[in-house]
């Protein structure tokens, strides 16, 4: 929520309209604009670096890619982002995020929101989420109006030929952070700075397990360990029987039951798994998050199988690897969905975390309501 500066409105305006707006190579306003004036930083941001660059973007970075396989990751660099500009996620004045289905209603949106002032005072984040190539030309003429606001795009994986990702590789003021799987060192590394965080330690041989027990997306792990700091409240150090007491089990099945219920069409079995979730103190935002990262595998797959791949080819593909003991119930969803279904089916999740945020409505509700449509849309698949 914010309102338009008069001298930002005239140059978002003008970036959108004018035969020399950003699209238009060659002139000396295309130039002012796609340099972001005084120019900035343009740059792919070395893996490395990446924790740190999103901890405290540089005040002349405009725009921010945050993309990758690790839709976990990408998620928690984006948050850690936004927090560094608008000091907290729950601020409604100074933080703004929508999908790209607001785009084809108002395609505008993305450069209004980015010139708009905060009512309150501080700089707003604009975050656009879900992005793909197609929103590579709203992106262009939002950098190149530029706003007071930070732009942040959150995509999954993009190859290095992406629009998206040159623009924000190759644009001054603009920069893309990749996100890669975890493993090996990196996830060592995410398991002795979560119990460090939490005034815990471990030695070598536990941190190895622990580590070679998470899987490789950001969020699931930061949930596992997060419940083990839980779990050893008032210890000091984390011993393997709490680790094997903790990993991978209640809370990651619960997850599991209630994704693959909803992603198959079961509606008895999705009421029965929410419960349970309820029970075990599982968050509505958690729920949301395992349900997207879950259709984004199912698109993954589907769209291997639409270039020719068997449904088993197509599985074996996916990275980390799809459990042994649910490879029958994910085949069985590859047959119910397509595509375009799961793009539109992944917009209504994120639009559901939205607005467990933002509307007042209860979490529990509001993440219900979307998974029953989620059931609804893949029940109406079921091969005859």
């Amino acid at each position: 929520m914010g309102f338009c500066n008069a001298e930002r409105a005239h140059r978002c305006a003008k970036s959108r309209c004018s035969p020399a707006g950003p699209r238009h190579k060659g002139t000396a306003c295309c130039l002012a604009c796609s340099n972001g004036g005084a120019g900035g930083h343009k740059m792919k941001v070395p893996v490395a670096r990446a924790d740190a660059f999103a901890a405290a973007p540089p005040d002349d970075i405009r725009g921010l890619l945050i993309y990758g396989p690790d839709l976990g990751l990408v998620r928690e660099r984006a948050e850690t982002a936004a927090k560094a500009i608008a000091g907290s996620l729950s601020d409604p004045f100074n933080n703004v995020e929508f999908t790209p289905a607001a785009l084809r209603e108002e395609p505008s949106r993305l450069t209004d929101e980015a010139c708009a002032l905060s009512m309150m005072g501080g700089r707003r984040v604009v975050r656009l989420r879900e992005a793909t190539d197609a929103v590579a030309g709203a992106a262009t003429d939002a950098l190149a109006a530029d706003g007071e606001a930070l732009i942040i795009v959150e995509a999954g994986d993009l190859n290095p030929r992406s629009k998206l990702r040159s623009l924000f590789e190759k644009t001054d003021g603009a920069a893309a952070i990749p996100c890669y799987m975890d493993g090996g060192a990196g996830l060592d590394d995410l398991v002795r700075k979560s119990l460090n965080d939490a005034g815990l330690r471990a030695d070598a041989g536990v941190v190895s397990w622990i580590s070679g027990n998470l899987g490789s997306d950001r969020m699931v792990s930061r949930m596992e360990l997060d419940k083990l700091a839980l779990y050893a409240a008032g210890q000091s150090e984390i011993t393997l029987e709490d680790a094997q007491a903790v990993i991978g089990d209640a809370a990651a099945v619960t997850l599991d039951d209630v994704v693959f219920a909803a992603a198959g069409g079961n509606l008895k079995g999705l009421t029965v798994a929410l419960a349970r979730a309820r029970f075990e103190g599982v968050a509505a935002v958690s729920i949301l998050r395992a349900a997207s990262r879950h259709l984004s595998r199912l698109e993954e797959a589907v769209t291997a199988m639409t270039a020719g791949a068997a449904p088993d080819q197509a599985m074996k593909g996916l990275r980390p690897p799809v459990f042994f003991k649910q490879q029958t119930g994910f085949k069985n969803q590859l047959q119910r969905w397509r595509p375009q279904t799961l793009t539109r089916a992944r917009s209504e999740l994120i639009q559901a975390e939205i607005d467990c945020k933002s509307t007042g409505m209860p979490d529990d509700a509001v993440c219900e309501r979307a998974l029953m449509r989620l059931a609804a849309m893949a029940g109406a698949r079921i091969p005859r």
